[in-house]
């Protein structure tokens, strides 16, 4: 195997794992911090460091405008657009139910690369991205077939595909990125600069300076910790990992380790949290393994062939 194909595919495992422990994460801090004073404080010490990172390793922009642009697009839908949806989901949903959706993400991106990119699906791909859909709508109505959380929950679940779905266009965007040159820390700090930036006054409109400091200075040194996972770890260190990654490989191979989430997620979230695997999730998971597998197992012969 190519080592430089190799190496993208390590970086990938640890990315996975991070965030994959990123779901119950979010789950437990939102315990002690409202989404929005989460974000805009995972952002601000995410922004410092990666301004730190400036003074040591320098700032590089392309000189193409478009690109430049396209950037500060990128960061703001993979920062406050789709980090928001996914927190505020979180905190209305389970970490079961919202890592299950999340490891989604993979197909969407290979139905988005059919319809923007024009890329290829044979007729296997398409019937199991189908039962794969099928088994996500399980898991998105799962609050509602089993009467648990009701409403409440199915809100949440919605929540986080939509998070899922600007993931797609975010993917798209960064391999663009990559392709002309921004260089993988670049992409990383624009996204927490930018995400930093528009949440500020978004997090004032709906709580005042004091109520935010009250909150910080109250919250207990656990849901601190929380916060600082996922600024340094999951934050800066992860999306780092995954630019680079993604510069040597394609967004389809990226986005296939979306799918071990749930195997390093609903362990943690079932022993930390106390939260209980039901039987409408159950039947989701399968159905989506189902489905992923027919999806995948073609595509995965044909790229082991081509090496």
């Amino acid at each position: 195997m190519n080592p430089y194909r190799l190496r993208a595919y390590l970086l990938l495992l640890i990315v996975s794992v991070i965030w994959a422990v990123a779901g119950p994460v979010i789950k437990f801090t939102l315990g002690g911090f409202d989404p929005l004073i989460f974000l805009t404080y995972r952002f601000a010490i995410s922004a410092a460091v990666s301004l730190l990172t400036v003074l040591f390793i320098g700032f590089r922009l392309p000189k193409d405008k478009k690109i430049i642009k396209l950037a500060l697009l990128y960061g703001f839908l993979t920062s406050t657009v789709a980090l928001g949806l996914l927190f505020f989901g979180f905190d209305e949903t389970t970490a079961i139910d919202a890592t299950l959706i999340s490891a989604t993400g993979p197909l969407f991106i290979s139905l988005g690369g059919l319809f923007f990119l024009k890329e290829h699906i044979t007729l296997r791909e398409k019937i199991g991205m189908g039962i794969a859909f099928t088994g996500t709508a399980i898991a998105i109505l799962e609050p509602v077939l089993r009467n648990g959380n009701g409403y409440a929950g199915l809100g949440g679940n919605l929540l986080v595909l939509g998070s899922i779905l600007v993931g797609v266009a975010t993917a798209i965007f960064a391999k663009i990125l990559l392709r002309n040159e921004v260089h993988p820390l670049t992409a990383t700090n624009i996204s927490f600069w930018v995400g930093f930036l528009t949440l500020v006054p978004i997090t004032v409109i709906f709580h005042s300076p004091t109520e935010i400091i009250k909150q910080i200075n109250s919250a207990n040194p656990a849901f601190h910790l929380g916060v600082l996972f996922m600024a340094l770890l999951s934050g800066n260190l992860a999306y780092t990992l995954w630019h680079k990654a993604q510069k040597t490989i394609e967004v389809g191979e990226v986005s296939v380790f979306g799918y071990l989430y749930p195997l390093f997620a609903t362990p943690l979230a079932v022993v930390w949290l106390k939260e209980k695997i039901s039987v409408p999730f159950l039947i989701g998971a399968a159905i989506i393994a189902v489905g992923v597998v027919i999806a995948e197992y073609k595509k995965s012969r044909y790229n082991k062939a081509s090496k």
